[in-house]
């Protein structure tokens, strides 16, 4: 990306055309610090400008943004004028967090209580405070498919908490679509959470509550992502034909809001098709989401980013999961895993996602059984069956089981032996198993 060199209009939009980083790569940073801390490039660029006031940014990425550029929060939104610094250095480095400790718990403690208070307490919900649960809401979707479940659960309960008690009340209308739009991706986040769980009927409870959100909000494009989301917890459930229906039910939403819904419908679509033994249908829906890619016009979902837009990598993946339901297909199975493992190899882009990863992994797997190349398919399961527990949510344990049937189908389970142990022990402590 190009450096906009026009006039800063802030300290910190100054310091950040003379460090030589895009928006990208510093918000990019934020998330590999702290997910608390996590920004969108978009949101940066809104802070550096002017346009939001750090004031009501979350402490975590006040804390950053101190870090990162040696200088007091109020320092740092000041207007810029050129006899003011010396010229900033190339490049400074993110002080890494200290552990934190007992003192540390209770200052973070006592600090969300007061936001909680000061969200609450007003007799209307202001524009900040709108503001302020956007940006807590884009934080925990950014950091969603980075992250293990049980660290973003408590801050996402507490989330859904705060914007239903603000909707229990009258709101200005304005406000009350708001609050319902934010409220229909928290409560979808959620339904995610209970699937990662391996808890299907929470999780379309969470998503139908999502969806009266979204109806209140009037937003075609949370609807369309929520159908989406819908599709994939009834497609791990086993739930085929409905999964082809929650898909199918989005396009019209889709359509309107143009965003990259429109292309997650028809591949989610593809890969419960291929289940069902519909190879006709499942490939032509690739290809209609291949073809649609061009008619994207990001909106508001795509906005927020994270788990609520959907990029190439993915697209990649859930391609490779129809393709590796196919018989007679493990070539196109493996050109698009081998693909969609070559796009998730940095766990530092933005567009990782550590199940999507596994995924990709397990299809290349289940394409070289089939070809009867069983030391290729170990190597390509390895990285997931490293995952610790936390990361093993419903859907890498359902991968990596597919990738158990390839092989006793195939009649290479005696050859395989050792592969199938490791497959066995990493199924026996799924994500959903561990304390909590």
């Amino acid at each position: 990306m190009a450096r906009d060199r026009r006039e800063p209009r802030t300290v910190l939009e100054y310091l950040i055309q003379c460090s030589d980083r895009t928006y990208e790569e510093l918000a990019d940073e934020f998330s590999r610090m702290d997910p608390r801390a996590a920004i969108s490039a978009r949101h940066l660029g809104r802070l550096a400008r002017g346009e939001r006031d750090l004031a009501s940014s979350t402490p975590a990425t006040r804390r950053a943004l101190q870090a990162m550029f040696g200088k007091p929060v109020d320092e740092l939104q000041r207007p810029w004028a050129s006899h003011q610094l010396t010229p900033a250095p190339a490049r400074q480095l993110i002080v890494e967090p200290t552990g934190a400790g007992p003192e540390r718990n209770l200052l973070a403690m006592a600090a969300q209580r007061a936001r909680q208070y000061a969200m609450l307490a007003a007799e209307a919900t202001s524009p900040a405070a709108i503001d302020q649960l956007t940006e807590d809401v884009q934080r925990l979707a950014l950091a969603y498919p980075q992250r293990p479940v049980s660290q973003i659960l408590p801050d996402l309960a507490e989330t859904q908490d705060t914007l239903f008690t603000l909707l229990e009340r009258r709101q200005q209308p304005t406000q009350s679509r708001d609050l319902h739009f934010l409220a229909g991706i928290t409560s979808g986040l959620l339904a995610k959470v209970s699937h990662d769980m391996a808890d299907p009927h929470s999780a379309m409870l969470q998503a139908r509550t999502a969806v009266l959100c979204a109806d209140q909000s009037g937003h075609p494009g949370l609807q369309a992502w929520l159908r989406g989301l819908q599709s994939l917890v009834a497609y791990w459930a086993g739930r085929y034909a409905e999964a082809v229906r929650y898909a199918e039910a989005g396009r019209e939403y889709a359509t309107q809001a143009g965003g990259t819904s429109a292309v997650w419908l028809p591949v989610s679509a593809a890969r419960a098709y291929a289940a069902l033994g519909n190879a006709e249908q499942a490939k032509a829906a690739i290809t209609e989401a291949e073809d649609t890619w061009s008619r994207v016009r990001p909106d508001e979902m795509d906005e927020i980013g994270g788990i609520c837009t959907f990029n190439q990598p993915r697209s990649l993946y859930y391609a490779s999961d129809a393709l590796a339901w196919l018989p007679g297909e493990a070539d196109s199975t493996e050109r698009y895993a081998l693909r969609a493992v070559q796009a998730y190899s940095d766990r530092y882009d933005p567009a990782w996602a550590f199940g999507d990863q596994a995924g990709s992994h397990t299809n290349l797997a289940i394409a070289r059984v089939a070809s009867g190349e069983l030391d290729a398919a170990a190597d390509a399961l390895a990285p997931v069956l490293d995952l610790p527990a936390d990361q093993r949510i419903n859907g890498v344990i359902h991968s990596v089981r597919r990738v158990h049937q390839a092989i006793t189908r195939a009649g290479h389970a005696n050859d395989a032996r050792d592969l199938i142990d490791g497959i066995e022990h990493f199924t026996h402590t799924p994500a959903n198993a561990l304390p909590r």
